[in-house]
């Protein structure tokens, strides 16, 4: 598992604790708060404690995700996102009603709150809540109900478990990309302000004059220490990293992998030659070096399954009534694994979670979006979802040392399974000749083709033309010009947008400029020799020209090996979970869900009203007959209304489910659907 995976595990542990439905009603903006829970029209009850219609209304306001669609697949999913979260929200405060939280410590945020929102004035801050339906006494409840939240979070943490030697042991050996150093060189440079100084400088060097000597007398860094890169320390050089040296300077030095120098690299107005006198790979750092490190990390997942472990036994317990039969959601088993079930609202979560999803929210209608969703985005969500419920099983079944939430256990199983995966230079050849055209650059330049009616014309222009005005030298000369833009040796010339096409280049005049040997330079260009097109002969002036070129395997070795290795690493992961859960039961009921939800928004969707007949209406039936088309409009119903909704935000955000950031403030984490990726966009 890399460190952005891992990250993302921890921190959607950590939404699920204090981020979904609730981070909202304390976090220190007010300019988005809902109404508190307290006042209102009662919606739905968990354990005793009311949500409100006023509530469900104003999280999906606050977020446009959620009131991107009020009818439809899409809306029945997304009023059932809306309503789970303030489930999960109700749960949790009352599961942290045992936590103390002082006035003071109340007090202390509020008064952080109105300080960096320039609310201090009393007048301000209570029209400010009224805005949004609170009062100074209920938003400070809810203050106090998130700090009870936070304070219990932290208890569970703290009572957690320990790492064990053999977790952190299995963890370090799973994950040694997160342990490398970074490739280093020990060397020396040289810097000049003058090409000419530096390739002359280079000369020397290539002829054995000393680099430190040189480097004292002439560059203008480092000269104190004989061009020494890092610092010196009882006579040996530091070494350094990549970032350490201009951009193209550092490629020019790493890209050597060994000891040598390099050519003369401009960049910035200046010019070097580095000198490396070793090269240092990147390597994995010695466990004994990292092990605090690890530690901290195996903590943190143990933390994380111990705060997912408190939450499924809130929900499991949770005793739910829907006082508005408006604002019942449908929450079934979408999957049964191994006799535990999953609840449809973690696919939904896992949906409105996934940044492709935002994407097609902005890209297609919402009753489009809703079956792009079901027929692409829900059956992978699904399978994810099903895999890491399956994980601790397995897990427990190998007796293997891994620990964490489900998302973080699947991905570890992935890992181990695929511990021993190696990529051959067989595989590494072979990849890099099936994809040669990527690191292949075509040539290409800017041409400006000047046309005479006699050779000899063309002959002299070529011979005496300096690089000084084009159009003038060849008018002069008795030549037109004509202006052919930037062109390949594939393609016709290339236009500027909204421009006329440009005419072709002639084949002659194309070789002329990429496979002729005796191009002559002038100016900022050079000249090609003559052409002759029929009864006419060109000249080409060119710019920018750029050769045919292919990236060696040596240069390109060290992207395409990654590349291989997380490949296969990902196919045996995924193949070693598969073979395990063979001896594991599941059922996937996603097909039976999204059927019945189906007909669930079909008989909710309003019916077209009946035609009323009509004998002198041409094209009409008469009455208890059938159109020309041969059918018999449906009866008449009254549309139906979904409470909660308004125009959808088409602001671009990352959706966050049950959560209504605050604008100013930073947005809480997301828990994606399985930890790692995303299914393909449909």
């Amino acid at each position: 598992m890399n460190k952005k995976v891992l990250t993302s595990v921890l921190l959607g542990i950590l939404a699920v604790l204090l981020v979904v439905g609730l981070v909202y009603q304390f976090t220190p903006n007010v300019g988005s708060l809902f109404g508190g829970g307290s006042t209102g029209t009662p919606a739905v009850k968990v354990n005793g404690q009311t949500i409100t219609v006023e509530e469900l209304q104003a999280l999906q306001r606050s977020n446009p995700v959620l009131s991107a669609a009020t009818t439809g697949i899409l809306g029945d999913d997304l009023k059932t996102v809306t309503v789970e979260s303030r489930i999960e929200n109700a749960l949790l405060a009352s599961a942290s009603q045992d936590q103390q939280i002082t006035r003071a410590e109340v007090n202390k945020q509020v008064d952080e709150l109105r300080k960096s929102n320039q609310l201090t004035d009393n007048k301000a801050w209570v029209d400010r809540l009224a805005q949004a339906g609170f009062t100074d006494a209920s938003y400070r409840a809810e203050v106090k109900s998130g700090l009870a939240i936070q304070k219990k979070q932290k208890a569970i943490a703290d009572a957690a478990p320990k790492a064990t030697d053999a977790q952190l042991n299995q963890f370090y050996k799973l994950n040694p990309d997160q342990y490398k150093a970074e490739a280093r060189v020990v060397g020396r440079e040289i810097v000049v302000d003058t090409k000419a100084k530096a390739e002359a400088l280079l000369g020397q060097l290539k002829g054995g004059s000393d680099f430190a000597e040189l480097a004292s007398k002439n560059s203008s860094e480092f000269k104190d220490r004989g061009g020494a890169l890092g610092p010196v320390t009882g006579g040996k050089i530091a070494p350094v990293t990549k970032v350490a040296l201009p951009g193209p300077v550092g490629e020019a030095a790493f890209a050597l992998e060994g000891s040598g120098l390099t050519e003369v690299v401009e960049t910035g107005g200046k010019f070097y030659i580095v000198k490396v006198e070793q090269f240092l790979p990147a390597a994995t750092k010695p466990y004994a070096e990292v092990k605090t490190q690890v530690g901290e990390q195996v903590n943190q997942l143990l933390q994380a399954q111990a705060a997912e472990k408190w939450l499924d036994g809130l929900r499991k317990d949770a005793k739910i009534e829907y006082v508005d039969p408006a604002w019942k959601v449908s929450n079934p088993t979408v999957a049964v694994v191994g006799g535990n079930n999953v609840p449809y609202s973690e696919v939904l979560t896992g949906v409105v979670s996934n940044q492709q999803f935002s994407s097609l929210l902005q890209s297609v209608p919402p009753d489009q979006a809703g079956n792009l969703v079901n027929q692409f985005l829900k059956p992978g969500l699904t399978q994810q979802i099903i895999d890491q419920y399956a994980a601790p099983k397995i897990v427990a079944d190998n007796k293997l040392a891994l620990v964490g939430p489900r998302a973080a256990l699947a991905q570890q199983l992935a890992l181990y399974g695929s511990r021993d995966i190696r990529v051959t230079d067989q595989e590494i050849i072979a990849d890099y000749k099936k994809n040669i055209a990527t690191y292949t650059t075509k040539p290409s330049a800017t041409v400006s083709e000047v046309v005479f009616t006699s050779q000899a014309a063309a002959q002299a222009f070529r011979q005496g033309f300096d690089g000084q005005n084009l159009i003038q030298a060849a008018s002069k000369a008795g030549g037109t010009v004509s202006e052919r833009g930037n062109i390949s040796n594939e393609t016709a010339a290339a236009s500027p947008e909204g421009a006329p096409p440009a005419e072709k280049v002639s084949p002659a005049l194309k070789k002329a400029v990429f496979e002729g040997a005796s191009l002559r330079a002038a100016g900022e260009g050079s000249l090609s020799s003559v052409v002759n097109n029929g009864t006419l002969y060109s000249v080409a002036y060119v710019t920018d020209l750029v050769r045919a070129s292919v990236r060696p395997l040596a240069e390109v070795r060290s992207v395409i090996e990654p590349q291989l290795l997380a490949q296969k690493r990902s196919e045996a992961g995924q193949a070693y979970l598969k073979t395990q859960m063979k001896d594991i039961k599941v059922e996937d009921k996603l097909s039976a869900v999204l059927a019945a939800q189906e007909k669930r928004v079909a008989a909710a969707a309003p019916k077209p009203p009946a035609a009323t007949p009509d004998a002198a209406t041409p094209g009409t039936a008469p009455a208890g007959g059938t159109t020309p088309g041969g059918t018999q409009p449906p009866a008449g119903s009254a549309p139906a209304t979904t409470p909660g909704t308004s125009a959808p935000d088409t602001t671009p955000a990352t959706p966050d489910a049950g959560n209504g950031t605050p604008p100013g403030d930073p947005a809480p984490a997301t828990p994606p659907a399985d930890g790692a990726g995303t299914p393909a966009q449909p």
